[in-house]
């Protein structure tokens, strides 16, 4: 079975979280009882939490007219005595760090595609040194390793779905025989992401969207960067479905990513 490449994960790195509402508040506290202390994690939201969040997201009264970010921060920080750093700007004014997981649990084409244009430039790196599966003298030049995986997140009333990804090129390599170095960006495998209008409100959202479906979704995403810490993951996507209370994968072998690097769309 063909893996994801945990290179990013082999020394210190960073987990940033980009949404911090229905879906990407739980996923911050869960991955505060999951990361290894080599981990930070950072949280990137503009938006303030109202009133009607308090039903569905993650938050509490007190957080009432804090931003999402700095009210998750600031609690679980509390709670879990490790430090989170986190932004009230939009993503495309704020750092991605790298080596690490970007999160991506947004509502709309214009915030992934800021995701997929700050991802590309930082997916793949390359480092000195020499595969030990090649002779040195057939070996040209330095190896292309993983700096960063994007995991992307959305959902609707009961339904959802995860995409892993992190480059633009068409080809993906294996970085060691059944290794995924690097898997077309989520907006390139589903290039329908692009075209998702902004949400129009959360009161809104909270009519079009079940009580349980964020939560679900966080448990799935948790596991997913359990995995892709570990180097277990063999997944390119996932599929919810809680009205046929089923999950469904898709693995990341090379008929399914030949497949889906022929989407035509995608990139920035």
């Amino acid at each position: 079975m063909y893996r994801l490449s945990n290179e990013f994960s082999k020394g210190h790195f960073t987990v940033t979280i980009v949404g911090c509402g229905g879906t990407g508040g739980f996923i911050a506290e869960g991955l505060c009882r999951l990361l290894p202390p080599r981990a930070d994690l950072v949280l990137i939201d503009y938006d303030r939490v109202e009133e009607r969040n308090l039903q569905r997201q993650n938050f509490a009264r007190e957080d009432l007219g804090l931003f999402k970010s700095e009210a998750l921060a600031k609690r679980l920080t509390k709670r879990y005595r490790c430090p989170i750093a986190y932004s009230t700007f939009p993503v495309g004014m704020t750092e991605i760090i790298y080596p690490g997981l970007v999160i991506g649990c947004v509502d709309n084409g214009l915030a992934r595609r800021e995701i997929a244009s700050r991802i590309e430039k930082k997916a793949l790196v390359w480092v000195g040194g020499y595969s030990m599966s090649v002779p040195r003298e057939l070996q040209r030049g330095p190896q292309l390793e993983n700096a960063l995986w994007w995991v992307d997140a959305g959902n609707g009333e009961n339904y959802g779905q995860v995409v892993i990804g992190n480059t633009d090129v068409a080809s993906c390599w294996l970085a060691t025989g059944d290794t995924y170095l690097a898997l077309p960006l989520p907006t390139i495998q589903k290039p329908e992401l692009l075209n998702q209008a902004p949400t129009r409100s959360c009161a809104e959202v909270a009519e079009e969207q079940g009580p349980t479906i964020n939560l679900t979704m966080a448990a799935v995403v948790v596991e997913v960067v359990r995995r892709l810490i570990a180097g277990t993951c063999p997944w390119v996507q996932l599929y919810i479905d809680m009205e046929a209370g089923t999950l469904i994968p898709v693995l990341a072998t090379p008929e399914i990513i030949k497949s889906l690097s022929k989407r035509k769309g995608g990139k920035p």
